[in-house]
């Protein structure tokens, strides 16, 4: 457990018990905010809006000045909280450097989870077709070194965290070797809304970034595919609503997209909206394309039990505009959901409590900043 505070209010204590959190949960407490949810259809439904952007959060001097542009966005979630359209959610890749902490601070978040840190291991059995798979063997670029760095991932919310497990990915090619790459699994409870809500944040191996042959790279990626699903078949429980996002690392790469694409436990985001009968506004179902492979970043979902999730729109943010340029090499991807369920629902789970447990804290683990 890695619990670290940012703020100046006081934090207080829980066991464990009474609030089961693990692997890098943050609780910042200024004044409560109150988060306006969008109208929904009736009583009986919420929307919850994701935001997942790979921030450039890269240490110096593998990137120069990001510090500057880490507090814009920052500076810029802040504005958006100011208009009243912040995302509920927001899922950070790449957040290594230290100036992470001010841009949480700066965008008014009250609760932040991080990780897998730099030094957690893999939990869990790992891909049978794993054990042919010689872990190093490019030491020119990366292989072998050792973790330099945290996986990078950072969950933002309003809501309540009640639950974080993280795992670091086994498996990787490259200069990708140097972070503890996994995926994280935040369990909100969001209010207003009769079940928790499960959020799983990823960053999966790179390709031509990874310096290694591409067959090396998308070996590594395919086992961390079958170790991404087998960590949310292990930890989220099927009658819960799921919300997934991360840098997946796809991109005109459809070798690395359709690799177990039938055990996936969730429904892509970008295919769903595709076809004509899911209409997603700010997405068009276009014939013959495959919008799914024009980013590396994608949102996915799962909602069979009580609760049913919907995506009904989707947004670039972050991107360049007239005037600015962007601050990151990649756009923020934000998906609007919407989640409904049965009046009846609510009568069979007992009502929140009015104040959830908060957390001790203690240092959190983030590369130090530079230029």
């Amino acid at each position: 457990m890695n619990l670290a505070a940012i703020a100046t209010a006081p934090v207080l204590a829980a066991t464990a018990a009474t609030a089961p959190v693990g692997g890098g949960a943050t609780i910042i407490s200024p004044p409560p905010v109150i988060v306006e949810r969008a109208a929904a259809s009736d009583d009986h439904s919420t929307d919850i809006s994701v935001l997942t952007y790979n921030i450039r959060g890269l240490p110096w001097p593998i990137a120069r000045g990001r510090a500057k542009a880490l507090k814009k966005i920052g500076a810029e979630l802040a504005t958006m909280r100011e208009e009243g359209r912040q995302p509920d959610v927001v899922l950070i890749q790449e957040g290594f450097r230290s100036e992470v902490s001010d841009l949480v601070k700066t965008s008014g978040y009250r609760y932040w989870a991080q990780g897998p840190t730099r030094f957690e291991r893999a939990s869990g059995s790992a891909p049978q077709d794993g054990r042919h798979y010689r872990r190093v063997r490019y030491v020119r670029f990366g292989e072998g070194w050792g973790k330099f760095t945290s996986a990078g991932l950072h969950v933002l919310t309003d809501d309540p965290i009640v639950e974080v497990r993280n795992t670091p990915y086994r498996f990787c090619a490259g200069f990708d070797c140097l972070a503890n790459k996994g995926a994280m699994l935040v369990r909100l409870a969001p209010p207003g809304l009769p079940q928790d809500l499960d959020i799983i944040n990823t960053h999966l191996n790179s390709r031509g970034a990874s310096r290694v042959p591409l067959k090396r790279s998308l070996r590594a990626h395919n086992l961390q595919t079958e170790e991404l699903n087998a960590f949310i078949n292990d930890h989220w429980k099927a009658s819960t609503p799921l919300l997934i996002g991360g840098d997946f690392n796809v991109r005109n790469a459809p070798d690395r997209y359709d690799y177990q694409a039938a055990e996936r436990p969730y429904v892509v985001v970008s295919e769903f909206c595709n076809h004509r009968a899911n209409p997603c506004a700010g997405q068009a179902p276009a014939d013959g394309e495959k919008p799914w492979l024009r980013s590396q970043d994608l949102q996915a979902f799962a909602g069979d039990g009580a609760v049913s999730v919907r995506p009904i729109s989707v947004e670039k943010v972050f991107g360049a505009a007239p005037g600015r340029r962007r601050l990151s090499d990649h756009d923020g991807y934000l998906v609007n959901y919407r989640l409904s369920w049965k009046p009846s629902l609510a009568a069979a789970f007992p009502p929140r409590p009015a104040e959830t447990p908060q957390l001790a804290a203690s240092d959190s683990e983030i590369a130090g900043g530079q230029p």
